[in-house]
Order: structure tokens, then C-alpha cells, then sequence
């Protein structure tokens, strides 16, 4: 029997669920949601969807509209109103929904971290003087603006369209790298702290290997409860 499968995704797992999804069921449509936040996003098997929804009604008409008989939740672990929506959304449109989730990064013999709930939290933690490898994304900046005393590196995987909101800061543009780039990273930016979220996955894990190597702290912002 066919069937219509939606995809929240802008992760590495929603990549890998529309491949295996769309090679196990070449007769299924197969639609992956990605927000346009990335000028390149990464291709996906099936269908791309570029776009927001309008929230939680928008969503469930989509579902409706396109006749979704399946909604699979492989957004970031952190995306926390999108889950919510989803949710919401699938039980308006008597949908059956997947939610797959990530597991945490755990603590190894060595890693020196510093947990905080916020981002707010996290530029508070920050000692006078740092030079901080912001792991954030745009939307994420705003509570490290007043932290002159501090210098920031902020990873971007597109060039800002307009100025950040730091007063000090530097950019590297493109997407996370094994643990070896990214050990070269903060040596040549003379990094003394990480700012990141326990995003979990491979994808992102290098830069705490080298943070580890190089026995550098990390400020890492919980997952939401």
C-alpha cells in the first residue's frame, strides 16, 4: 500500500531516513521539510519542501491537503516549538506521527564541561578576557551582545547577510569538521572556551574531541526538559 511520509528535517538523520525510506519504497512520496535557514541545503532523497508552515494549522493542512499518512519529527534536538507543532499538528489531522530523537553527548574522561540551561546562562559563565568558539546558530546570538570583554568566533555555514550583534567577534563560515580540523580551528584562534548545545549525533562531535585534546572547557547548554 502507498503512502505519503513527511519529513521534518534539516538534520543528518532526516537525510538518512528519506534515502532509506524512498530505497525500501519507491512507490511511496516521500516529502522532507527543511526551513530555507541554509542557502545549500543538503540534497535529500524524494521530494524537498523549502519553507515554513504557518504554525500549527498550516501544518495540519498541509497534512490534510497532500494527504500525509505519516509525519516523521527528525528535527534538531533543541527545536522545541517545531516538535511541539508537530505534535499538535498530526493529532488535528489524525496523523500517525514518528519522533526521532538523537541521544545526548555524554561526558568522557577528559572533557572539562560546564552545564548551564540557556544561552543566557552560558554568556554568563564565560570568564573576562575568553576568546569563545560560539557552536550557535544566528538566532542564538543575541544574549552574548553585552559581553564586550569578550572575543568570539562564531561558525556560520553561510556568510551573515547583515552584521552580527557582537562587538568583538570573528567569522568562520561552513559545517562542522572532524576532530582534526576542528583541533586546528581553535589553535589558530587561540580558543580558551567552547559554546555549544548538547546537539548530539556525529555530525558536530568533533569540535568536543578536540576541545578534549587540547583540554579546552565547554559551556554546554542543556537540553530543553
Amino acid at each position: 500500500m502507498s503512502e505519503t511520509v513527511l519529513i521534518l528535517g534539516g538534520t543528518r538523520e532526516a537525510v538518512a531516513i528519506a534515502k532509506e525510506l524512498t530505497g525500501q519504497h519507491p512507490d511511496w512520496r516521500i516529502i522532507t521539510s527543511l526551513a530555507g535557514r541554509t542557502a545549500e541545503p543538503e540534497p535529500v532523497a524524494g521530494e524537498a519542501r523549502i519553507g515554513g508552515f504557518g504554525g500549527i494549522a498550516g501544518l495540519a493542512d498541509f497534512l490534510r491537503g497532500e494527504r500525509v499518512t505519516r509525519l516523521i519529527d527528525a528535527t534538531h534536538p533543541y527545536a522545541r516549538r517545531i516538535s511541539a507543532n508537530a505534535k499538535e499538528a498530526a493529532a488535528l489531522a489524525g496523523v500517525q506521527l514518528d519522533v526521532r530523537v538523537r541521544p545526548s553527548w555524554a561526558p568522557q574522561r577528559g572533557d572539562d564541561w560546564r552545564e548551564v540551561a540557556s544561552e543566557a546562562d552560558a554568556a554568563a559563565a564565560i570568564p573576562p578576557g575568553g576568546r569563545v568558539f560560539l557552536a550557535l546558530g544566528r538566532q542564538h546570538l543575541k544574549p552574548f551582545a553585552e559581553r564586550d570583554d569578550v572575543f568570539f568566533v562564531v561558525r556560520m555555514v553561510d556568510p551573515p547577510a547583515s552584521p552580527l550583534p557582537l562587538a568583538g567577534h570573528a567569522i568562520v563560515t561552513g559545517k562542522p569538521g572532524p576532530a582534526s580540523e576542528e583541533e586546528r580551528l581553535l589553535r589558530d584562534h587561540a580558543i580558551t572556551h567552547i559554546v555549544c548545545r548538547n546537539s548530539g549525533g556525529d555530525g558536530a562531535y568533533g569540535k568536543i574531541e578536540a576541545a578534549r585534546t587540547l583540554s579546552i572547557p565547554v559551556i554546554m547548554i542543556a537540553r530543553p526538559g
